[in-house]
């Protein structure tokens, strides 16, 4: 059973935009953060944005801020990334997951501890 499915990867160029969605089901969806992370081949898995449940309050690493956009449809159990002004260097396979703790240290990296993943989906941005 798939807790959580991404959707919405694709091919873009570099300055465009994509949108990402994630399904979140099952105990994913009782956890108190869903968020978005990414990771290239022999990277380190590096968080995106994240959302927390309650106070809506979101959280994005420095390098996204003011580009990319997080959103949860409460009815609909789904969390989308809106991407915009895609650089080269973001093309990576970005995972959506779920947990208790979400924060921004003080270089703008997300620090996090995730129980729930999703296969990811591949964004892939060519210049």
């Amino acid at each position: 059973l798939e807790l959580l499915v991404e959707s919405g990867g694709g091919s873009v160029q570099a300055g465009g935009s994509l949108r990402l969605s994630c399904a979140v089901s099952g105990y994913a969806s009782t956890t108190k953060c869903v968020g978005w992370f990414r990771q290239v081949p022999g990277g380190v898995r590096e968080g995106v944005a994240a959302i927390c449940a309650g106070s809506g309050r979101t959280v994005y690493a420095g390098a996204v801020k003011g580009r990319f956009t997080i959103s949860q449809d409460i009815a609909k159990n789904t969390v989308s990334l809106q991407m915009t002004s895609l650089k080269v260097e973001e093309s990576a396979r970005y995972y959506c997951a779920a947990g208790p703790y979400v924060e921004l240290d003080e270089l703008g990296v997300i620090r996090y501890g995730m129980d729930y993943w999703g296969k990811g989906t591949l964004v892939t941005i060519s210049s």
